[in-house]
C-alpha cells in the first residue's frame, strides 16, 4: 500500500479545481487558489510527479458515442487464488467494454461496469467476453435504468 502524499490547503484546492475542470489555464487556477501562474505550474508538475494527479480525461457523452446502456456485473470466481486473480485481472484489462473492476470483499469477487449499444450487445459481451475470462464461476447482471450522478 502506498503512502498518502503530503499536501497542504493550496495543493488541496489545486486538485479540486482541476478535477472539476481539467483544461483550466495555469493562470486561472493560479487565480482561483490565490497564486501566480508559474508557483501554480510548478506545484501541478510536483503533483503529477509524486503521482497524485496521474492524467487528464475528457468526460464523454455516451448517448452521442452510441453506447448508452450500462450493466453492473457481479462476478463470482471458481478460485481466488493469487494466480486465478492476476489472470482475471489482466484479461479484464484487454475488454474496453468493461469500464471498471473493482475487486469486493463480500459476497462475490468483482464488480464490473460495462458499457454497451443496447441489451442485446450487452448481451453477446456478457456470452463471450465476461464468461470466458478466466476463473469465471458465475456473473449475476444489474441493468442501470438511468444515471443520476457520474464523475
Amino acid at each position: 500500500m502506498t503512502e498518502a502524499i503530503q499536501m497542504d490547503r493550496i495543493d488541496r484546492r489545486i486538485v479540486a479545481a482541476l478535477a472539476r475542470d481539467a483544461r483550466i489555464s495555469m493562470a486561472a487556477l493560479g487565480k482561483a487558489v490565490g497564486l501566480s501562474k508559474s508557483p501554480t505550474l510548478a506545484r501541478v508538475r510536483r503533483l503529477e510527479r509524486d503521482g497524485v494527479i496521474t492524467g487528464y480525461r475528457a468526460d464523454l457523452d455516451h448517448e452521442k458515442l452510441g453506447q448508452p446502456h450500462i450493466a453492473f456485473v457481479q462476478v463470482t470466481l471458481d478460485t481466488t487464488t493469487t494466480r486465478a486473480l492476476d489472470a482475471f485481472n489482466a484479461a479484464v484489462m484487454a475488454h474496453a467494454e468493461i469500464e471498471t473492476a473493482h475487486m469486493i470483499a463480500g459476497g462475490f469477487d468483482y464488480l464490473l461496469r460495462v458499457r454497451s449499444t443496447d441489451i442485446a450487445a450487452y448481451r453477446r459481451i456478457l456470452g463471450e467476453v465476461i464468461a470466458a475470462l478466466p476463473h469465471v464461476a458465475q456473473t449475476t447482471t444489474f441493468v442501470a435504468i438511468e444515471t443520476v450522478k457520474e464523475g
